[in-house]
């Protein structure tokens, strides 16, 4: 006699999700972030799985004035501490990052913000992509974000 398919499915989809003998969920926490209207959005500034720390965008709007800083340099610097006021809020350092995605208004702003993404490593940096887009909300001009690994 042969088993209908739709039962032979059941059975190995129950296989497939059913935990493994002494496997748990790596706990999820949701690290505070002090960035400007931090709670105030409809999303967590980064969300930490186990050991693994995924950060949604930060921008690089100027908490005093709101917007980006005219000086590419200076934008670069206020995104990426913005990057690392998270990553340290999680208890991670810059150079537990493994993957960055930043976002650029401004394809001339590649230069300069390389020139100030490398200070923030001491080790070899993470796999990253610069992305040129028409447009980022609040008018930012750049939007980073990324995953980080506890080493």
């Amino acid at each position: 006699m042969r088993a209908a398919p739709a039962i032979v499915l059941s059975a190995v989809l129950t296989a497939a999700l059913t935990p493994v003998s002494g496997w748990a969920a790596p706990p999820v926490h949701f690290p505070a972030s002090a960035g400007p209207g931090a709670g105030a959005l409809p999303f967590s500034a980064s969300v930490l799985a186990g050991d693994t720390l995924y950060l949604s965008g930060s921008l690089d709007l100027d908490p005093a004035t709101g917007r980006s800083p005219p000086d590419p340099e200076a934008a670069a610097r206020q995104v990426l501490d913005a990057v690392k006021q998270s990553v340290e809020a999680a208890g991670l350092t810059m150079d537990d990052l493994v993957q960055v995605q930043v976002f650029c208004t401004d394809m001339s702003l590649y230069g300069p913000f390389n020139a100030v993404y490398r200070t923030y490593f001491t080790g070899p940096p993470p796999a990253r992509a610069f992305i040129g887009v028409s447009q980022l909300a609040n008018g930012a001009r750049l939007e980073v974000m990324g995953v980080a690994v506890r080493r």
